[in-house]
């Protein structure tokens, strides 16, 4: 309803002819309507600004066991690495192929021959090979961005085993919301950043690989929540009143700011700092045992999702190469129809005829050398993923796949990049003696000797002590060298398993 207000209103001056005797002046209070301002279309306003503008993460507590009440706070988790949709797809490729020189310079050749003062020949002669190319490259973007959302659909429709009331349920990784449970098994890739809540060790503890977060093949540890993990069965989780506060969304996957509030049936309240060592980022994968974790991010909110970048035509070094080759040969051409209006004479309309000189001059520039390259880059590109030398390679792009071919220099960091972080024990240097893979069974024998129970009696009843003079004390003191040196090496190391 409008509002209404009450005002006074002069409804006479004392000169007014009246029935009335008296002078007064008279005074009645009348409703006015008094008009409001739409609110419906500043809502909707509002509305579309808000929809417009981009939300920024926030940090969030997100209750264990309970998805979020307001689904629409957090991004959906679903993967999108396609670079076109089905509105952008012929807009994006043609201003992409239009860009380079050598197409551009075909386009205005032929757009000349709809005028006739320029036209030499017939229509398909120019727009035949220029069409041909672009529906080339047009097939080839189409069919990697095609490969693009076939992995999507594959990795949104992986199924997942989600912690529930009713047991574990089945559910797809789109279907994933924050504060969902979900359990990942070995060798299964996590769809969502998770705080690890309970593993099947004892001790909490669970090994992944992160190789497609930071490239590294070894596996780190990963350690559940002591409060957490202590609980008898995963199914307490959904019984304990406990939160966890989780930062804002952050690009540095080695670092993490949380902590786990626990309010238990006596009303004490508990709190947990958690760390990255209690985080597994989706992209990793589980490496042993089975991982129990809460649901913190989704989608693009995900560590390895912030960090990836949009997908963008790439261009290789022979695709600039031939656009530099056609500028030079584009130059050439402009000469060349100089020098033949020079020789005719400028006299009449000349520009038309070196505009036309320029198109006779244009079949210098080889349009089907680019078709060339097109279909030798899809050739290549199928072949490399049916190469039986290197099994299991697939090219995710037909657009530098010759690249691999230009690589002069191989630039690693750390030795690890190059033995994959396996290494094989080669020799034992001992300061006057050196053991090799050939003499590795006296280093064996040695230790054996050294440690067997015999020795263990004789060492508890006579202390040991450091041997000189004759041979047979030098020999028991290189025994003692050589075992408290491979003593070292077996604890004093930061090696983790590869396997089980």
């Amino acid at each position: 309803m409008d509002e209404v207000e009450l005002v006074t209103r002069n409804q006479g001056n004392e000169s007014d002819t009246d029935t009335d005797s008296s002078s007064e002046t008279e005074h009645l209070l009348s409703p006015v309507k008094v008009r409001r301002p739409n609110m419906n279309r500043k809502r909707c306003c509002s509305g579309l600004l808000s929809w417009c503008r981009r939300k920024e993460p926030a940090s969030r507590t997100v209750w264990v066991g309970r998805t979020a009440a307001s689904t629409s706070t957090f991004p959906a988790n679903v993967i999108k690495n396609q670079k076109y949709s089905i509105i952008t797809f012929i807009p994006v490729v043609l201003f992409n192929q239009f860009k380079f020189f050598l197409n551009l310079y075909f386009l205005v050749m032929a757009c000349s021959q709809f005028i006739p003062q320029l036209r030499i020949g017939y229509l398909y002669t120019y727009w035949g090979p220029l069409g041909f190319v672009i529906f080339v490259t047009m097939v080839r973007e189409a069919i990697d961005d095609i490969k693009r959302w076939q992995r999507d659909r594959e990795v949104n429709q992986s199924r997942y085993a989600k912690l529930t009331e009713r047991g574990l349920v089945s559910v797809t990784s789109a279907n994933l919301k924050v504060g969902d449970i979900i359990v990942v098994e070995k060798g299964v890739r996590v769809p969502a950043d998770l705080v690890l809540l309970r593993t099947t060790e004892s001790a909490g503890a669970c090994f992944i690989r992160t190789d497609q977060l930071d490239g590294e093949t070894d596996w780190k540890l990963r350690l559940a929540v002591p409060s957490t993990q202590r609980l008898t069965k995963d199914d307490d989780l959904l019984r304990m009143q406990a939160s966890v506060y989780a930062e804002k969304p952050q690009k540095d996957i080695h670092s993490f700011i949380g902590k786990m509030s626990i309010l238990d049936s006596d009303a004490d309240t508990g709190e947990e700092s958690l760390g990255v060592e209690n985080t597994i980022w989706a992209g990793a994968v589980v490496a042993s045992g089975t991982a129990t974790g809460l649901v913190v991010y989704t989608g693009p909110e995900c560590r390895a999702a912030m960090n990836n970048s949009q997908p963008r035509s790439k261009v290789g070094l022979i695709d600039q190469e031939l656009n530099g080759i056609t500028k030079v040969l584009f130059l050439a051409t402009i000469g060349l129809a100089v020098i033949m209006v020079a020789l005719k004479g400028f006299d009449g309309p000349w520009y038309l005829y070196m505009f036309r000189f320029l198109l006779l001059f244009s079949y210098l520039i080889p349009i089907s050398l680019r078709v060339n390259l097109d279909m030798g880059k899809i050739f290549y590109s199928w072949s490399i993923g049916r190469d039986k030398e290197i099994p299991g390679t697939q090219a995710r792009s037909t657009t530098i796949p010759e690249e691999l071919g230009r690589v002069s220099y191989l630039l690693s960091d750390k030795t690890g990049t190059l033995t994959m972080n396996q290494m094989i024990f080669k020799k034992l240097h001992m300061g006057s003696t050196s053991y090799s893979p050939d003499t590795f069974d006296e280093v064996q024998s040695s230790v054996s000797s050294e440690l067997s129970e015999e020795n263990r009696r004789e060492l508890a009843a006579v202390p040991r002590r450091p041997a000189t003079g004759g041979g047979g004390g030098k020999r028991q003191g290189e025994r003692e060298r050589i075992t408290e040196a491979v003593t070292a090496l077996a604890l004093c190391h930061n090696v983790t398993p590869v396997y089980e």
